[in-house]
């Protein structure tokens, strides 16, 4: 009892004191939103809602658990698994809120606010997970688990808990968790600072043009976007190109002026290598460390070995094996593309030799050559709105018998904003889904789905989700055209957004997307196979002026060149995947002194050192691996391709684009969530293991 009294004086300590004001009832988060499924109301919330709704939901929840521990009742499934499933709803309410809107509409107030929470939450995460009672309780209700009349799920969410609680040191002695709970709130703090680095070096790197003639190859609604961004910036009369947060920059495929195009990935890729606020180098080497030490404390070789073992994959031998498998082929390919490249070049009399920053340009104009277009004549058959409504929800009805009606009565938090209520196919609200489609300076960078309210049988939710992109937004009247990237993106992100729509647990632990970090792109990946579906792509396909579809001819060519320039993509990102296993392959004592150095070398080493192909994410600025949740799981994408792939075979060798094909992948899978191994869920769809054979062919390495 003394033990854990003290451990609740630690959580309060951190919250800033046990005498803290009880919260606010205008608060917004002080009670369940009253809006449809729990909406959150946008409209209400302001920055200085969130830290006293925190600080009350840790004490509240930090009381909860002292109940559950303290329990003096023999422990059960309901007093203990179940009671510790229904803690914490005002923090869960606040949290999710909170960290969603951070990640798109965020300013200065919420940054100070993400830096003073990240090591509170720390804490406080530690002082559940290595709570001794509760583990107690919990380590008794594991040993007999045979004995307790428990249906599938709730066994299989026993059996987590348990792991959950091994794996954030329940069983170590009370001097290693303290040393635990001090990793855990350096790395929460410096993780946070890492991202925020980013974010604000992205903003401060747009790279201002004094002309337009520089600009030349642009369209005129993209050059018309750069100078309304430099006016923004206070540069007016001149014009800036934003950075995204990836090596390679959108208008590196048009811009004719060569120099302009150097000096654009120039500063790409020397984000947080040049010193200054926003350098990450020794915010990268820290965080690598702390993972290996921490990895260490808990019994592992390294943090790869850490991470790895609760994932489908296992162990890094396995991670490496496949990484290895395709590193070679694919470097092959992208030398052989290289070449025709380097061919048109000096064709046109160039008298250079091909550089990072010329590839997307001479690729756009080989494809013209081989396949007699380009992408910029997709653009105008791709227009959002028809994308999103003709395309992705279409899909959805065809595949799974789902509707959806836009709805302008709830509140945004943002104008660009779209709202739908989800119907299921017996008519029944099935869901809320948000569409976030444009890129602003207070959104970070990439694409995401995340959850506002996740579907639990127990708690009586239903999911709102959300799905985010950064499409550039054009000048007011102007329509937004998307390129074919941007289309695939806007179906893979539905695919995540299907996964929590319809996902039907019971537990909030199992709820949506919460399953392997390998395995939840998986149902994403396979939601891209409907964009080129040739009853989905006549649908939504159609030129935004005249309403015109696609040509057949066109479709043709963009189906014949589907492997075109597939060298350089898988190149491109098997790199960043093997920088994110290296750096997590170490162990405390062979931490590297040199960012730079370290990357180069570890690259050379994989044999992916090709100077024409850059990493898709240099060290200082992998988001993925530094400050979400992709640390040693970057592999992920192409470990799910892998099941996506053989998944997309079954759905052709069974008709495709048929509702029994949808209802049963949805039944068998989509609907589960983490309820049990992921692995036996894509063989329940598969009915065998995973063949390596249809990704090779999708990624034109079989030919090797």
């Amino acid at each position: 009892m003394k033990k854990l009294m003290m451990a609740a004086a630690v959580a309060f300590a951190f919250l800033g004191g046990a005498a803290h004001a009880a919260l606010d009832p205008a608060n917004p988060f002080a009670k369940p939103s009253t809006l449809p499924l729990g909406y959150p109301a946008f409209d209400k919330i302001k920055n200085e809602h969130f830290m006293p709704a925190y600080v009350e939901g840790m004490a509240e929840q930090v009381k909860e658990v002292e109940a559950i521990a303290n329990n003096p009742a023999k422990p059960t499934f309901q007093n203990t698994i179940v009671a510790l499933e229904k803690s914490g709803q005002l923090l869960s309410r606040v949290a999710t809120t909170f960290s969603n809107l951070n990640g798109t509409v965020t300013n200065d107030a919420m940054q100070a606010i993400d830096r003073e929470l990240a090591p509170k939450l720390s804490a406080h995460s530690d002082f559940i997970r290595l709570n001794d009672k509760l583990w107690q309780r919990v380590n008794y209700l594991y040993e007999r688990k045979n004995q307790l009349g428990l249906d599938a799920e709730a066994k299989y969410l026993l059996e987590r808990y348990h792991t959950d609680f091994v794996r954030a040191g329940a069983q170590l002695s009370a001097a290693d968790k303290e040393k635990l709970k001090a990793y855990n709130s350096k790395l929460a703090e410096l993780q946070t600072k890492f991202a925020q680095n980013v974010l604000k070096e992205a903003n401060a790197s747009a790279m201002i043009v004094d002309t337009k003639e520089e600009l030349d190859g642009m369209s005129e609604a993209a050059i018309k976007a750069a100078a309304d961004l430099a006016k923004k910036m206070g540069k007016d009369g001149k014009f800036a190109i934003a950075i995204v947060n990836t090596s390679g920059q959108p208008p590196l495929a048009v811009l004719k002026n060569r120099a302009v195009r150097e000096r654009l990935m120039g500063i790409s890729m020397a984000r947080g290598i040049k010193g200054g606020e926003y350098d990450n180098r020794e915010v990268v080497l820290q965080i690598v460390k702390l993972r290996a030490e921490r990895a260490k404390l808990l019994g592992y070789k390294t943090y790869a070995d850490f991470a790895l073992e609760d994932q489908t994959a296992h162990s890094a031998t396995a991670v490496n094996s496949l990484l290895s498998e395709l590193a070679k082929p694919a470097v092959a390919n992208a030398k052989k593309e290289a070449a025709e490249l380097q061919k048109l070049i000096d064709a046109e009399n160039g008298g250079f030799q091909l550089a990072a920053w010329d590839w997307d340009y001479y690729a756009d104009k080989l494809r013209a050559q081989k396949y007699s277009f380009d992408a910029k004549q997709l653009k105008p058959y791709f227009e959002m709105n028809s994308v999103m409504v003709n395309g992705v929800f279409y899909a959805a009805n065809k595949v799974y018998g789902i509707s959806f009606k836009e709805r302008k009565d709830l509140p945004v938090y943002t104008d660009d904003v779209k709202v739908f209520d989800v119907f299921d196919r017996d008519g029944k609200q099935l869901a809320i889904f948000i569409a976030d489609m444009y890129a602003r300076p207070s959104k970070r960078g990439g694409a995401w789905m995340n959850a506002y309210v996740s579907q639990s049988k127990l708690m009586g939710t239903k999911p709102v989700v959300a799905n985010h992109l950064n499409i550039p937004k054009p000048p007011a009247g102007e329509p937004t055209l998307l390129t074919y990237d941007e289309v695939r993106t806007m179906f893979h992100e539905f695919g995540h957004a299907l996964h929590g729509m319809f996902s039907n647990v019971t537990y909030p632990r199992f709820s949506g997307t919460r399953v392997p970090r390998d395995f939840v792109e998986f149902p994403s990946q396979v939601n891209e196979m409907w964009m080129t579906w040739p009853e989905i792509l006549k649908n939504y396909a159609r030129h935004y002026q005249t309403g015109a579809p696609m040509p057949t001819e066109l479709l043709d060519k963009v189906q014949a060149s589907a492997r075109f320039n597939e060298g350089y993509r898988t190149t491109e990102y098997l790199a960043a995947s093997i920088l994110d296993q290296r750096w997590h392959q170490l162990t405390p004592e062979q931490m590297p002194t040199d960012v730079v150095a370290f990357e180069a070398q570890a690259l050379k080493e994989a044999g992916v050192d090709f100077a024409p192909v850059p990493t898709r994410y240099r060290t200082a600025y992998f988001s993925h691996t530094f400050a979400g949740g992709y640390s040693a799981g970057y592999y992920g994408y192409v470990w799910a391709e892998r099941l996506d792939a053989d998944t997309v075979e079954w759905f052709k060798e069974h008709g495709g684009l048929q509702r029994k094909n949808g209802d049963l992948f949805r039944e068998k899978l989509l609907s589960r969530g983490g309820t049990m191994d992921a692995m036996q869920m894509f063989k329940n769809v598969r009915g065998r293991e995973p063949n390596i054979k249809p990704l090779l062919e999708r990624r034109g390495l079989t030919a090797q």
